[in-house]
């Protein structure tokens, strides 16, 4: 059985993510600095890769970058 990180989308949030972080007009570098003040480092070019889904996202950062954006982290997958 294949598992759902197997495809070519390594996670759900990648799209809410990056509309987010638009919206909330901010770089990937900040993003990639307000996680790393959470004690999450996600350097900016795993944000990008988070942002285009060929990363997957740990428990962890997903929660924070839901603290991040002030967002509940069931927003992140909507």
């Amino acid at each position: 059985m294949a598992r759902i990180i197997d495809g070519e989308k390594k996670n759900l949030i990648g799209g809410n993510v990056k509309k987010l972080r638009i919206k909330s007009k901010m770089s990937q570098q900040a993003l990639s600095n307000k996680l790393e003040l959470q004690g999450v480092y996600v350097c900016r070019g795993s944000v990008s890769r988070i942002e285009d889904q060929s990363r997957t996202v740990t428990d962890v950062e997903l929660f924070a970058i839901a603290k991040v954006f002030g967002v509940d982290v069931n927003e992140l997958f909507m």
